[in-house]
């Protein structure tokens, strides 16, 4: 049973913790890691780096003490760019709580829609997506800066 999920901001003391649950999430999605045997090392870099960086636009959500998953708002204001919840927490709400948190910070901000993406055959993301509220409004090839190739995305937006 997962404790009580608590949202905060990231410190630096919490950055190598966010880059091991956002590598490992994706390590654990068949959909997003089927992309050749130098992709891991080039995703572990992203994630390590991204979080090394990114401490003033991630959010993580903890549980028990534990960093369970993060978001982040990299980019525009109304972008969720990033979503990662460890894979022996998904299914328990932190990926809910985590964007239900980032609601309420973007409608405090003024703004009115937000807006998601995710590799097109993550099934699971965008059903979440959707129960949130998000509604698919493109599907197409898009350039992936952390695997530096072209991928089949979606675009979701949510009315705030």
């Amino acid at each position: 049973m997962v404790g009580r999920i608590q949202i905060r901001p990231m410190t630096e003391a919490d950055a190598d913790r966010v880059g091991k649950v956002g590598f490992a999430a994706w390590a654990a999605n068949p959909v997003l890691n089927d992309f050749g045997t130098d992709m891991p090392d080039r995703v572990r870099s992203a994630f390590r780096d991204f979080a090394d960086t990114g401490s003033k636009v991630i959010l993580v959500a903890e549980s028990d003490g534990e960093i369970i998953g993060w978001t982040a708002r990299d980019g525009e204001a109304d972008y969720v760019s990033d979503l990662w919840v460890d894979p022996d927490h998904q299914g328990r709400g932190a990926g809910r709580a985590l964007l239900e948190h980032v609601f309420s910070v973007m409608r405090r901000e003024g703004i009115e829609r937000a807006r998601i993406a995710t590799h097109a055959r993550n099934v699971a993301a965008i059903r979440l997506y959707e129960r949130c509220g998000f509604v698919l409004v493109w599907r197409g090839m898009e350039r992936s800066e952390a695997m530096q190739m072209d991928v089949e995305k979606v675009h979701l937006e949510k009315a705030l």
